[in-house]
């Protein structure tokens, strides 16, 4: 059993999954790496409201960022990100 600590950080982690507008971010940085302007432009949300979604995916290391001149382009962390989401797609697909 891990202990304490570990368990509190993963049940963490989890909650951030647990929003679906999150989910629909990390949905785009699957495809490309993205900026804060096209992110709100293709969810049809605010760039405030994406920013502030982008700021909790980056606390819990889901997503990274690199600055090019005045933007910021966002992409997914690492390779575990999308097998978090395979996975729980897979899981919610099963019969």
């Amino acid at each position: 059993m891990p202990d304490e600590d570990e368990l509190y950080d993963l049940a963490e982690l989890f909650k951030v999954f647990g929003d679906s507008t999150r989910i629909r971010i990390l949905f785009v940085l699957f495809e490309s790496e993205v900026c804060v302007c096209d992110l709100a432009e293709t969810l049809n949300m605010t760039q405030s409201a994406v920013s502030h979604q982008l700021r909790i995916l980056k606390q819990a290391k889901l997503i990274k960022n690199r600055r090019e001149g005045k933007s910021i382009f966002y992409s997914l962390a690492d390779g575990h990100v999308r097998t978090i989401i395979s996975q729980g797609i897979e899981h919610i697909e099963e019969k």
